[in-house]
């Protein structure tokens, strides 16, 4: 028979290590998506001002797009008349959807219901969405 060439401590040493190694990995694991959330987010590169073509906004419906990093909508209310709105639940932060035929906005989290110029009408929301600025230059609608 071969003798063990591995001592006890080695042994215990090596096994200690490796334990070492893996925690620490499972740690930074644990702990990267509560460092990602206390950072603030980088909206460095997001456009000041964003331009949406008229014709994706019929009356009526409504088009999501970014805006600085998050999700915004634009909609068209009447004819020439455009409101534009974060897509942000101001309850959980859950993002809205269009509702065309009751033409509200719902959050599909706990069933938030907003109006078209971004007011609480049900739910649990606090407080209304947030309204963006709107411009009209040309076939442009100009968000921000």
């Amino acid at each position: 028979m071969e003798p063990n060439l591995v001592s006890p401590s080695q042994r215990r040493n090596f096994l200690m290590i490796m334990l070492g190694g893996v925690g620490s990995l499972l740690a930074v694991a644990a702990g990267w998506p509560l460092v990602r959330f206390l950072m603030p987010s980088d909206t460095g590169d997001a456009a000041s001002q964003v331009a949406i073509d008229r014709t994706l906004v019929t009356p009526g419906t409504a088009h999501l797009f970014q805006f600085q990093g998050r999700p915004a909508v634009v909609l068209q209310t009447a004819p020439g008349e455009f409101v534009a709105l974060s897509a942000v639940c101001t309850h959980l932060g859950c993002i809205v959807q269009w509702q065309e035929e009751e033409s509200q906005f719902l959050c599909p989290c706990h069933a938030g219901r907003f109006s078209t110029d971004g007011s609480v009408i049900s739910g649990p929301p606090p407080k209304p969405l947030e309204i963006l600025p709107v411009t009209l230059d040309g076939d442009q609608v100009l968000v921000g």
